[in-house]
């Protein structure tokens, strides 16, 4: 592979002692990441710099170093050497994938996570994603204590380092999120207390931030709104197409972000027309019926837009590295076209055209157990949010003043 990118200087890079008996390795594996052979060439060129340097440092093999180390290498502002930066990135990824690194030392904070992670799926059963929540709020408390550093600073925690953690917290977090982060450091304080790490009672003293019922509006667009949004996505460019088809799904179905990104193949059922979901937080998945829209639309970015890999999910990542997305990408994707768009849309993500969906079937007389199904709540509390009206809304049901009446109120 070296040979087809630098046919004159192939063994000035094969032959570096470090670094080159892992470079055709490591030039197919880019290939298969969706990256272009100018930039593969560049990561090459920059590999021979950080073999000088690790050649400097002692280093005889990839095995001498963890993923840490090999980071430290790449400079601390990657707009110095934008190149060096990127060839470091990309080799962290590939050693690790190849198991080419020398595995991490735990660290005091690592071994506790582990076993608390342990204790919430074994023990008290939880879902992966409530897992994960937990896990980075304990792994934020962990790091505000400086745990690894200071010898048995678990044991005097008192509850000033707790109200100290929970005042950062809010400082970033709405009420309600708030509220998820200290139920979750609860519970973890009830595991250290239970094995004997932290002092007793410390969780009672945590107060709850309150946040009433119905105290704001659902977060939900006009419906015109959502559809000039949806005409304003480019599906000219291959982002487009895959951009426009997640959005549809979202306000077609009313889908959460986390279930657009975990649709795959297998989920569309092209002869019967039907699309399955699985739901995260529902036993069952859900069957709809794949409408003529959302089925052009897939087929559309299927046909045109999707890369070329073997990977199951439906929908893929446009840029390298190649690979599937996170939640967080269609997040990224509804506020780059809402930012083109210039519709006056205040929210930052996609979960407004939830809201949104919800309420214009509610206004169009759709019953509130079916829009509850469709959205995938347990409780019909879930969907009565959703009852909650407008200022608009309530001028159209208020009864007219009577005129003799309005002539004795003023008189």
């Amino acid at each position: 592979m070296l040979a087809e990118l630098f046919p004159r200087a192939h063994a000035r890079y094969s032959s570096l002692p470090v670094l080159g008996p892992h470079l055709d390795g490591f030039v197919v594996w880019l290939r298969s990441q969706g990256y272009h052979d100018l930039l593969i060439r560049l990561r090459i060129r920059a590999a021979r710099r950080l073999d000088a340097l690790l050649r400097r440092r002692g280093v005889d093999q990839p095995r001498d170093l963890t993923a840490t180390d090999l980071r430290a290498y790449a400079p601390a502002d990657s707009q110095e050497d934008l190149y060096l930066a990127a060839a470091v990135r990309s080799l962290v990824r590939y050693f690790e994938q190849q198991g080419a690194l020398a595995p991490p030392p735990a660290t005091p904070a690592q071994t506790l996570i582990c076993s608390y992670r342990t204790h919430l799926e074994r023990d008290r059963g939880l879902a992966f994603r409530t897992v994960i929540h937990h896990m980075a709020t304990v792994r934020e408390l962990l790091s505000f204590l400086d745990h690894d550093q200071v010898h048995d600073r678990l044991r005097g925690l008192d509850q000033r380092d707790i109200e100290a953690f929970v005042q950062v917290l809010s400082t970033r977090l709405s009420r309600a999120s708030l509220q998820h982060s200290i139920a979750h450091l609860r519970a973890f304080l009830r595991f250290l207390v239970a094995r004997g790490l932290v002092p007793a009672d410390l969780e009672a003293g945590i107060d709850t931030p309150r946040v009433y019922r119905g105290e704001q509006l659902p977060r939900a667009l006009p419906w015109e709104t959502v559809r000039a949004l949806l005409r304003a996505v480019d599906r000219s460019t291959l982002m487009g197409r895959r951009d426009y088809a997640m959005l549809l799904l979202v306000m077609t179905y009313g889908l959460r972000t986390s279930e657009v990104v975990a649709l795959t193949l297998d989920d569309i059922d092209w002869r019967s027309g039907q699309l399955r979901v699985p739901r995260s937080k529902v036993a069952t998945p859900l069957v709809l019926p794949l409408t003529q829209e959302v089925g052009a639309a897939l087929v559309d970015y299927l046909q045109h837009g999707r890369p070329d890999l073997p990977n199951r999910e439906i929908f893929l990542r446009v840029r390298a590295p190649a690979g599937t997305l996170k939640p967080t990408a269609l997040t990224e994707a509804f506020q780059g076209w809402v930012r083109r768009s210039g519709l006056p849309i205040r929210f930052q993500g996609p979960h407004c055209l939830r809201h949104s969906l919800a309420v214009h079937l509610l206004r169009q007389g759709t019953p509130l157990k079916t829009i509850g199904d469709l959205l995938g709540h347990r409780s019909s509390e879930s969907t009565c949010v959703y009852l909650r009206l407008h200022v608009e809304d309530l001028r159209e049901v208020a009864l007219d003043l009577p005129v003799d009446a309005g002539e004795e109120v003023c008189r």
